[in-house]
């Protein structure tokens, strides 16, 4: 069901441009404006006839940026360009393609409009690569438009994994560099999908593990969540703190295993598990998949960052990662975990490319994925390796059409996400990079029949298709109720920002972040975030960083020592242990940094709810309580 019109406030036009980045009024000519729509590429392509094309006025996307965003099914301003259509049908300007793909219209009201297109049919997905950029009418009439949109996957397309997808795009090889390929890993089996070279201390906590490390978990706190004991390489001061022990080591057939021992019940025999995969590693986190029976569940996590100088437990080297699943401190015995808390079930569906999952008859939940020859494990025991990371076809769709497609139809058949609306390819990545709440009742984004979104999906039907909650709770935000607390919710922040609704550009994750891996710098992005360059290729009018400082905050630090992102990228959220210290607050004790950005892209000032008159150690991290600011900050007044 289309959403229901929005009120009068998105229904009036406004008389002034408002832009959502730049600022700025100008006045632009009624002018005819026509073009032409395709699919493919310059070399192959279909003309598409039959879509309607649509001329979304920015004024009214400017508009809705400026009101709060609703965080639910239904919401009448979460998807710019969508939802402004929804509201306006009957009054924005539009025509339709003729055999030839061509439209035109006589006669174009001047000002600024996002060029919107809306295929007949499913074959095609809606956007288009004009619809990311408000165009003024000055450009709109000075030459005829070409507008190129993306296919969509048929309903009986299936997945062939990446590697039949790379023997075609061997330009996308570096794909196998990134860490949504080296996600999940078999330990002593590097699949030929997966290039470590970028990441040379990829491996740096397993080793460890390989050479023998026994834990001890102590202190039990079950108002934790995950880390609810203390994990340490010695014995604690107090012996009768312990709970149990862990114990890593290579066994003879030259595997990882650890032995479970009852610290409190020597008579309680010892249980032994074997570990098969890691989990993570690139940056910051590494954890360990261990098997009991048919499922595999995380234990311990490694941080890269980590310094057991820490007096905070989520920040030293080693960290207890669900330890309360072998230990029942009710009864005092060693346990195996649940069932139902397994990673098929908990934790796959972001990770594995054409994610399934099936309870069996013995309550073990079984998740499935493609078969690719190159593939990292053989889950689902057909002896046919399988892809347990994300591949090409999580952002592209299920590929077996497009591959015995005629070269001229190929394009019809597969999703681009380079021309889909910016809403639409943001919520690719969306669906994990946020918290919501899927069928299971858990953190894995499922629908009723356990199946992942697939690519172009608008964001209103993954919400009312795909969750049961639509995104974090209140435990998962800082006390401002804005910025993430915790991690991977880089999506849920960026909704709020003014770079996702505006009436200039509306930017999509794959503007900054290079989905394919061509890139050098860290976390895949295009260009060096260290550098004001990173900011500046679409900012232009901040060039000046000295000025922009001293207008913004009178701020007259040396700005060959800091960059935009210190102020605009703040990292609100931890994954890992995050980078160590801030500055010392009032109460003797520091604040911290953490390592995951908020992608609201402000600057939360040091009046936060989520800063002043809370604890230091407490507290969100903010510009002001970083150590860069030792100089001239004064937490005392915090």
């Amino acid at each position: 069901m289309k959403k229901t019109i929005v009120g009068s406030l998105l229904a009036l036009a406004s008389a002034f441009l408002i832009y959502g980045c730049t600022g700025g009024v100008k006045t632009y000519p009624n002018m005819p404006v026509k073009g032409v729509v395709e699919d493919g590429s310059k070399e192959t392509f279909l003309k598409v006839a039959n879509a309607t094309v649509w001329l979304i006025p920015a004024t009214d996307v400017a508009t809705m940026g400026k009101t709060a965003i609703e965080v639910k099914k239904d919401a009448k301003n979460d998807e710019p360009l969508e939802d402004s259509l929804a509201a306006n049908r009957g009054r924005y300007q539009n025509t339709k393609t003729n055999d030839k793909g061509e439209f035109s219209f006589a006669d174009v009201p001047g000002g600024k409009y996002f060029v919107y297109v809306e295929p007949a049919t499913s074959k095609y997905l809606p956007g288009g690569d004009k619809s990311r950029k408000a165009l003024g009418t000055d450009e709109l009439g000075a030459a005829p438009l070409l507008i190129k949109i993306s296919g969509n996957v048929p309903p009986d397309a299936k997945y062939i994994g990446s590697s039949a997808c790379i023997e075609c795009h061997e330009e996308q090889q570096h794909f196998t560099k990134t860490l949504h390929r080296l996600g999940i890993t078999v330990i002593g089996k590097q699949s030929k999908l997966q290039d470590f070279s970028r990441f040379p201390d990829f491996n740096k906590g397993l080793n460890k593990l390989m050479a023998g490390t026994k834990f001890y978990f102590y202190g039990f706190d079950k108002g934790r969540s995950f880390d609810k004991y203390q994990i340490s390489e010695k014995a604690p001061a107090d012996a009768s703190s312990v709970s149990f022990t862990a114990t890593f080591y290579k066994d003879g057939d030259g595997k990882l295993k650890f032995r479970t021992e009852n610290a409190r019940d020597p008579s309680d025999k010892p249980r032994v598990y074997p570990v098969e995969l890691t989990y993570g590693g690139g940056v910051y986190k590494q954890r360990y998949l261990f098997r009991v029976g048919a499922n595999l569940f995380p234990f311990v996590q490694f941080n890269q960052d980590g310094n057991d100088s820490y007096a905070d437990r989520g920040r030293k080297q080693w960290r207890d990662y669900h330890g309360d699943w072998l230990y029942n401190e009710e009864t005092k015995k060693l346990a195996d975990p649940a069932q139902a808390k397994s990673f098929d079930k908990e934790c796959a569906s972001c990770h594995y490319n054409g994610y399934t999952l099936t309870k069996t008859a013995a309550g073990d939940y079984k998740a499935g994925s493609n078969n690719d020859r190159n593939g990292e494990l053989d889950i689902d025991g057909d002896g046919k390796p399988n892809e347990i990371n994300m591949g090409c076809e999580t952002c592209h769709g299920p590929g077996s059409v497009h591959d015995k497609a005629k070269e001229i139809d190929m394009p019809a058949t597969i999703v681009s996400p380079n021309k889909l609306s910016a809403e639409r390819a943001s919520m690719i990545c969306g669906q994990c990079h946020s918290r919501p709440q899927g069928h299971l009742k858990n953190d894995q984004p499922v629908n009723a029949a356990n199946k992942m979104m697939l690519p172009g999906t608008a964001r209103n039907v993954f919400l009312k298709d795909y969750t049961t909650r639509e995104d974090g709770a209140a435990k998962d935000f800082w006390a401002d109720g804005l910025h993430s607390k915790s991690h991977h919710q880089q999506y849920t922040d960026f909704i709020k920002s003014s770079k996702y609704r505006n009436g200039n550009q509306l930017v999509a994750c794959s503007d900054c972040h290079d989905t394919h891996g061509n890139g050098k710098f860290a976390h895949q992005m295009k260009a060096d975030p260290k550098t004001a360059e990173s900011c500046t290729s679409c900012h232009k009018d901040s060039t000046d960083l000295k000025k922009h400082l001293a207008d913004k905050s009178k701020c007259t630090v040396d700005v060959a020592k800091v960059t935009c992102s210190d102020c605009h990228n703040t990292k609100t959220m931890q994954t890992g242990a995050g980078f160590g210290k801030g500055l010392t607050g009032k109460d003797g004790k520091n604040y911290w940094l953490n390592d995951i950005t908020s992608h609201v892209y402000d600057v939360p000032r040091k009046d936060n709810k989520g800063v002043k008159g809370v604890a230091s150690g407490a507290a969100m991290p903010i510009p002001y309580t970083n150590p860069c600011g030792a100089a001239c900050h004064d937490t005392k007044n915090l």
